[in-house]
């Protein structure tokens, strides 16, 4: 079992950028496939982001272009870089983790995670 904390929310402009960071603790350095997922208000949660072990990564067409993730394994630290944020963007964001496969499988379905953060607040007003 991983343990994630999530930091780096806040409020931002439309058009502006955020980083947000997950930190892993318990953590086996590159065995786990990681994703960024986001859930606004009276909708249901939605996959971002996702890295696998190999550092391969996909993402949500909304996003595509705009956010990267990235992972430091010597820092047990997933990353999600936000850019070009929109009102749409708004959410609250959570990382999660899973260890099958070895973590060489990419994938931003919620089912396929077992571990997951408490989330970090974005706001993006126009």
């Amino acid at each position: 079992q991983v343990q994630l904390v999530e930091s780096g929310g806040g409020s931002v402009q439309a058009g502006g950028s955020l980083r947000l960071s997950c930190a892993a603790s318990d953590y086996t350095g590159s065995d786990y496939y990681m994703g960024w997922f986001r859930q606004a208000p009276a909708r249901e949660r939605e996959g971002v982001a996702g890295i696998d072990s190999l550092g391969r990564t996909t993402y949500a067409d909304p996003v595509k272009g705009r956010f990267t993730i990235s992972r430091d394994n010597a820092k047990n630290t997933l990353y999600l870089r936000m850019t070009h944020l929109s009102p749409e963007d708004s959410a609250m964001y959570y990382c999660a983790a899973d260890s099958r496969s070895g973590g060489r499988y990419l994938t931003i379905e919620a089912a396929k995670y077992s571990n997951w953060g408490q989330g970090t607040q974005v706001t993006v007003s126009s």
